[in-house]
């Protein structure tokens, strides 16, 4: 099983990926004749995959587990709020109807996430971190020419929530969401690729501390789906793909939980009665009845 699974995951991520890409071409067409891409494209500033912004100090993609903070740097000086107030002024589409409650998976999520009988139990986490990565990867191809240093300077998932990377010196720095977006799929794309981690050779047991690093990437998964919500969802729903997204993050948040990936820490904002993506739209859902309580 783990043979077929981890390779057919790999394979497939790269045939979606091929074909992809007229796809890409048409919704950069449509989006532009909408006014999106016009008022974008005119922002967007080619840099070379992985290397840091100009302006940035240079970076060195850290080893797994060591690399990031799970604490976001509130924006302002002083941390007065001020941010979180005109945040709550505009409208969050992702959580207006019909819009939460699109999805195109009707049921209980547990039951798609729950572990199958035989199955160890680091398999399971291990073949569904690869499959939840290769569709997180794909959304983001959607809005790749949108999310550019100009327009996303920081990793942003709303007021008083920019996500910071830790450099080579290990000091917390701010990185534009699409260095830091690449960073993290380059590196999760690493250990998905790494027998030490994920193996898929007969006889190769996972590492004591996979657990660890599963954390670790699904930590890192998440920021990227507040991320494309709070920074990103018009081009979703000018796509009517808000269905699509809502299915996979739900699906996501529902696997995180069953198998304690997900920190508390990350659903909530800094500050009580900041608005932020991941807690409001757990919260929404779950008087919808898309998530358990």
């Amino acid at each position: 099983m783990r043979h077929a699974l981890h390779v057919s995951a790999l394979a497939a991520q790269n045939s979606a990926q091929d074909a992809f890409n007229p796809r890409r071409s048409e919704m950069s067409s449509f989006l532009s004749s909408m006014g999106i891409g016009a008022r974008n494209n005119a922002a967007r500033s080619p840099a070379p995959k992985g290397a840091p912004g100009q302006g940035q100090p240079p970076q060195q993609q850290p080893a797994p587990g060591q690399g990031y903070s799970n604490a976001p740097l509130p924006r302002g000086a002083g941390g007065n709020g001020q941010g979180a107030k005109s945040g709550q002024q505009q409208d969050r589409l992702y959580l207006c109807y019909p819009f939460v409650k699109a999805a195109l998976v009707k049921g209980n999520f547990k039951t798609i996430v729950a572990l199958p009988k035989y199955v160890d139990v680091n398999e399971w986490v291990a073949v569904n971190l690869v499959d939840l990565f290769n569709n997180l990867n794909l959304f983001y191809a959607v809005v790749t020419e949108f999310c550019t240093v100009e327009n996303n300077p920081t990793m942003s998932a709303g007021p008083g929530m920019d996500y910071t990377w830790i450099d080579a010196n290990r000091k917390r720095v701010k990185l534009p969401a699409p260095q830091y977006i690449d960073y993290v799929l380059t590196w999760v794309e690493g250990l998905i690729k790494d027998e030490a981690v994920f193996p898929t050779k007969a006889g190769r047991e996972f590492s004591p501390n996979f657990p660890s690093v599963a954390r670790h990437i699904y930590t890192q998964l998440l920021r990227i789906f507040a991320h494309l919500y709070h920074a990103h969802y018009e081009v979703y729903l000018h796509l009517s793909m808000e269905g699509h997204l809502n299915s996979l993050f739900a699906h996501f948040l529902t696997f995180g939980r069953e198998f304690d990936l997900l920190e508390p820490k990350e659903c909530r904002a800094p500050k009580e009665g900041w608005p932020f993506v991941i807690g409001d739209l757990m919260d929404a859902w779950r008087g919808l009845g898309i998530l358990e309580a």
